[in-house]
């Protein structure tokens, strides 16, 4: 295989992505290795090696003496077309050998449009699709990521599903199976005992049945399963794995920078919002324990830049704790610190002044909506106010570069919401003309919508979404009432949004039309140069699958939907609370001002959330 391959790589675009060999990447003896695992990511590497989970699973792994983690990634289209032309399975990056000779294959899933690239990176392993149709422990395939919140689309493809964060279940999961391929158990049997760790949803242990008019209405759990799976999380996050010494790679990547993960969780609850509540609890790493751990990833990494990463990273109570001393560490040795997922009403324009002491970059905020009215009904928890003073902050300390986030398609949104987004992005023209110390270089705003999607797990995963002819007349709405030169205004398209709804809330009769599609060519959805809409509207009609069904369908309040088996630890109850207080135009204080009786701080061994 060695000597194909160095034949197609220079033939295939960007071959570093296929090579290897990175300063810091592990290669252990295959002599000393009990346990092999193939840890897939569905995109290409520039997006893989951007992950943060999969360098901390690859670290934690990796630490176990017998076992040996390897990287594997989804080839280009080019590449891909090579590879099956020269009989070359896929492989993983440390030591080139095939997938198919593992004895686990791990996929860490972050996005709906990346289902095809894992059924396409199975069929260049030479691994059945289908679990059914692999039958020995030598032939493991799980997932985790937060599309493990609702894996329905794709249980007939693997094992078992890792729900939650992975730190601790991994090490648990190595155990069983070192035991099982020791005593040489059937896979029935490990499926059985994984079932049993706290965090670990194994769907062929559990039957849907589906009603007369096509709505799920029963789930039943077979084989001793519990009845719901409850998801895991580090107990102690102060204390947790971080892979300081982390690959460098050869190659540019998308976030070409080190990460430091300050806190996880969220205290806000906009009710769009998967990741907020899915990553509830808060828990904080202390600001001592992440600057040794930015001094130590810098020195050895060589990174220019370093952002403190979380889902609202201005939310951090020790944040001028840490940023202080670390821009001391860093501007002596030019290396920019980035603070993105900032709030417009908690910004720090003395913090800011600091932070771009190397590089000044531009400001990132999102609103989300364009009155205060949807604001509200979405609990984005910002005033108008808050904004526009943000933005003179920001002009008067000589910034002229803002990028605006807005979403069309939001739960009672009307066209004076979409108008509202165009007038919010003049006032701010008038606030940079009022306040702007550097007028020479000109106002820039980079304004961007997006498609809302119903995700599971939030308050509107009830919610159907409008059709994408609705959202492209509410594009083409906006659109004509942005005349100002300044403003540079892109939107998600339609149909890869929509199809990401379908995934998003779908349930095991996707399957099909998943196999289907891959069998016409489907992949790499993601990416323009290859999504290929009629595909999946052909797999759709070939499998007597009507993707609106999923999509632009409101959920009844008592219908079972098909992630009802999993729990995140937020009560539904509390989910249709705030779907109810959104539709009132009522806001929910934040986890800091209030507790809200979500039920996550359960989740916790003292029972208290450090929000």
């Amino acid at each position: 295989m060695t000597d194909k391959l160095h034949r197609i790589l220079p033939t295939v675009q960007k071959p570093a992505r296929y090579i290897g060999g990175e300063y810091r990447q592990v290669i252990k003896e295959k002599k000393d290795v009990n346990i092999r695992v193939a840890f897939c990511f569905p995109d290409t590497y520039e997006i893989g090696m951007s992950n943060l989970g999969l360098r901390i699973l690859y670290g934690v792994l990796n630490r176990i003496p017998d076992v040996w983690c390897e990287r594997v990634f989804m080839p280009w289209g080019d590449m891909a077309d090579a590879m099956q032309e020269n009989d070359i399975p896929l492989y993983a990056l440390e030591s080139k050998d095939p997938v198919k000779d593992f004895d686990l294959v791990s996929f860490s899933i972050g996005y709906e449009m990346s289902y095809l690239n894992i059924l396409n990176m199975m069929l260049l392993s030479g691994i059945a699709p289908l679990a059914k149709d692999r039958g020995g422990l030598d032939e493991i395939v799980f997932a985790g990521g937060v599309c493990a919140y609702n894996p329905e689309p794709l249980a007939d493809f693997f094992d078992f599903f890792v729900l939650g964060e992975g730190e601790d279940v991994i090490i648990e999961l190595m155990d069983i199976y070192r035991t099982a391929k020791q005593e040489q158990w059937q896979k029935d049997r490990f499926l059985k005992e994984v079932s049993k760790i706290e965090g670990v949803y194994v769907p062929s242990f559990y039957e849907h049945i589906y009603g007369e008019d096509g709505a799920l209405c029963e789930i039943r759990a077979l084989c001793g399963a519990p009845k719901t799976v409850k998801k895991r999380i580090v107990q102690s996050f102060d204390d947790s794995f971080f892979p300081v010494d982390g690959i460098v790679p050869s190659t540019e990547i998308v976030h070409d920078r080190a990460n430091l993960e300050v806190f996880r969780g969220c205290i806000r609850g906009c009710r769009f919002c998967q990741a907020g509540y899915c990553y509830r609890p808060v828990r904080p790493r202390n600001a001592d324990t992440l600057l040794r751990q930015a001094q130590q990833v810098l020195a050895d990494s060589g990174n220019q830049e370093i952002t403190l990463a979380s889902l609202s990273t201005s939310d951090y109570k020790q944040l001028e704790q840490l940023a202080l001393p670390l821009i001391d560490f860093c501007e002596p040795r030019m290396v920019n610190v980035s603070l993105p997922s900032l709030r417009a009403d908690n910004f720090s324009r003395e913090l800011m002044m600091k932070v771009q002491k190397v590089r000044k970059s531009g400001l990132t905020f999102a609103p989300e909506a364009g009155t205060q009215r949807l604001r509200d009904a979405i609990n984005k928890n910002v005033t108008e106010a808050e904004i526009l003073e943000t933005c003179a902050t920001a002009f008067s300390g000589g910034w002229n570069n803002v990028k605006l986030y807005f979403m069309l398609g939001l739960p009672t949104e009307t066209d004076e919401d979409v108008l509202g987004i165009a007038e919010l992005t003049y006032k701010i023209i008038q606030v940079w003309k009022d306040n702007a110390t550097n007028k020479k270089r000109g106002l820039t705003i980079n304004l961007a919508t997006a498609f809302f999607v119903p995700k599971p797990f939030t308050p509107f995963q009830w919610e159907a979404q409008i059709t994408p002819e609705e959202y492209t007349r509410r594009v083409r709405l906006l659109k004509e009432q942005l005349h100002s030169r300044c403003v540079d205004y892109r939107y998600h398209g339609a149909e890869l949004s929509f199809l990401e709804a379908v995934l998003a809330r779908g349930d095991r009769r996707l399957a099909p039309v998943l196999l289907e599609a891959v069998k016409n060519g489907a992949r790499l959805d993601s990416w323009n140069e290859y999504f290929r809409p009629e595909i999946w509207q052909k797999a759709f009609e070939t499998c007597g699958v009507d993707p609106a069904w999923y999509a632009q369908r409101a959920y009844g309040k008592d219908e079972v939907l098909p992630w009802d088996t999993l729990s995140i630890g937020v009560n539904k109850a509390f989910f249709w609370r705030e779907r109810e207080r959104a539709y009132r135009g009522e806001t929910t204080p934040s986890c800091r001002e209030q507790c809200s009786g979500c039920g996550a701080d359960k989740l916790l061994e003292g029972g208290v959330c450090d929000a």
